[in-house]
């Protein structure tokens, strides 16, 4: 895990955590653990092409993400699908950037530390 020297070493961790709420709880069909990790004012995005067209931007809500996975829209047990390797760029004062690469997303994060802890805020991916 990459952070610059100017991060506390416990926000760190709380990011993280937060990460490992929003990956796993999909991966998990876990909507308390997804609700947990996203903002409700998340903007999250993929950068996609379908059915040979050139990639476009198409944005999916907080609502969606926590329907889908209580849907189990995301679940697996493969542990190979379920490697998740979290980056976290830099912290500072009560915002974050992360990379994750796992096995079926690359995305980038910020996120935003709340009364409610560390959220999602902005969310973009692609497939690797």
């Amino acid at each position: 895990m990459d952070a610059n020297e100017d991060t506390v070493p416990d926000s760190v961790a709380e990011v993280t955590r937060t990460v490992e709420d929003y990956y796993l709880g999909w991966y998990d069909a876990d909507p308390d653990r997804m609700r947990r990790a996203i903002h409700p004012d998340l903007a999250k995005r993929s950068h996609v092409s379908l059915e040979g067209q050139p990639p476009r931007v198409r944005p999916v809500t907080s609502t969606q993400m926590i329907g889908w996975t209580e849907e189990g829209e995301g679940r697996t047990s493969d542990p190979a699908e379920r490697r998740l390797e979290i980056i976290v760029d830099e912290v500072h004062d009560t915002i974050a950037s992360v990379r994750v690469r796992a096995a079926l997303y690359v995305e980038y994060l910020h996120l935003a530390r709340t009364a409610d802890g560390w959220r999602i805020v902005n969310a973009l991916w692609q497939h690797p």
